[in-house]
């Protein structure tokens, strides 16, 4: 029963106060956590897009490969006067 408590001085909540972060970005880096945890979930639950799909090479090793067809060989475009 003659157990007194002792108040902290000043300084020492000044240095407490300085190390906590303040309790606004602690909810808001809360919220991000729950929010990207939820976001994980929804996707991995709905499976990926497109299962076929692969990279974007192609059988030949990659380089582009896009079919300009008729546009070779000095054809020109109807209507570019060349």
């Amino acid at each position: 029963m003659g157990e007194s408590r002792q108040n902290p001085s000043s300084g020492e909540v000044t240095v407490l106060r300085k190390l906590v972060p303040p309790p606004a970005l602690c909810g808001f880096l809360l919220l991000l956590v729950l929010m990207f945890a939820v976001s994980y979930a929804v996707g991995a639950a709905a499976g990926p897009v497109a299962p076929g799909m692969h990279g974007t090479t192609g059988p030949d090793g990659g380089g582009g490969g896009t079919d300009m067809g008729d546009m070779r060989d000095g054809h020109d475009m109807p209507g570019s006067g060349g």
